[in-house]
């Protein structure tokens, strides 16, 4: 089993994996139902895909094998990253047929969730991208399912994105109540600035133009501009003078984030990638001419 060309924690899928089986074999990690066929047989299978996707997963695939199902190897007919058609084999396998039942359904939820999270994050990237002259880049959010945070933003890289900060520990993103608990922009600014060398980044959030120059005024290096209409993202623009990243939020979808992007802005950060999302269907065939046993009957 080979890596893919992105990375992620392996320690993380290890976490996320073992969590998925625990809740499909419980304590005695017992699968009765896939008990029902010999022990000793073995079967050739893949993985369908039943419509158009961006294929995301391989990690947590390959570690759901190597926890449950070792005897299992597999063959990539699609690489991470890569666009697959409906009707397409995504990926093949071949080993203990018990070992691959018990697998399937942990192996296709990760599959059908983080291919969704790609394939939508490509979407919005394909329609920026579309943009003559533009360098907006599609970030995502801390709206992730709970348990897989991880594993959406890395999902959201694989179809194209950018990730922003992975949670509450490692920058600061300063909102309208923590303007107004600090005593103003300029005020909470200094303070965050205490704390700039442990950060990635410090980013502050602004409704309007005037909230803006009172932000750059206090050296602020990276802006979310909220729910701002395309002018005023325009007017926002020429204000900032590429003295801050500009960032904004609210209203995005694919039949607005060209437009927005048209503006001039640096990144637009959406939610719906992460938690708008419709599991791509995914589907395990098994190869019904293909059944052995280890002892060759």
């Amino acid at each position: 089993m080979s890596s893919s060309v992105f990375t992620v924690n392996p320690t993380q899928v290890q976490t996320d994996v073992r969590a998925a089986l625990a809740e499909d074999l419980g304590e005695k990690r017992q699968d009765w139902t896939a008990a029902l066929i010999g022990s000793q047989v073995r079967s050739k299978a893949w993985i369908l895909a039943r419509e158009n996707a961006v294929i995301c997963g391989r990690p947590w695939v390959e570690e759901t094998l190597r926890q449950i199902a070792p005897s299992v190897s597999l063959q990539w007919q699609i690489a991470e990253g890569q666009r697959c058609q409906a009707n397409q084999i995504v990926v093949e396998f071949e080993g203990l047929a018990r070992e691959l039942l018990t697998a399937e359904r942990t192996m296709l939820n990760f599959m059908q969730l983080l291919s969704a999270t790609a394939s939508i994050t490509a979407r919005y990237v394909d329609a920026v991208a579309a943009v003559p002259g533009n360098r907006a880049r599609i970030v995502d959010t801390r709206k992730t399912i709970p348990g897989l945070r991880v594993a959406q933003k890395y999902a959201v890289q694989v179809g194209g994105g950018l990730n922003h900060r992975m949670g509450l520990f490692d920058a600061i993103l300063i909102k309208e109540n923590h303007i107004t608990a600090a005593g103003g922009v300029a005020q909470v600014l200094a303070q965050a600035g205490a704390f700039a060398h442990e950060l990635q980044f410090i980013e502050i959030e602004v409704e309007t133009l005037a909230q803006l120059q009172e932000a750059l005024d206090a050296g602020a290096k990276m802006v979310l501009l909220d729910n701002m209409p395309a002018e005023q993202l325009r007017q926002a623009v020429a204000l900032n003078a590429g003295r801050a990243v500009l960032e904004v939020s609210g209203g995005v979808n694919l039949d607005t984030v060209a437009a927005l992007a048209a503006t001039g802005v640096d990144r637009i950060s959406i939610g719906a990638i992460t938690k708008d999302i419709k599991a791509v269907d995914f589907s395990l065939r098994f190869d019904q001419s293909f059944a052995q046993h280890i002892s060759g009957a």
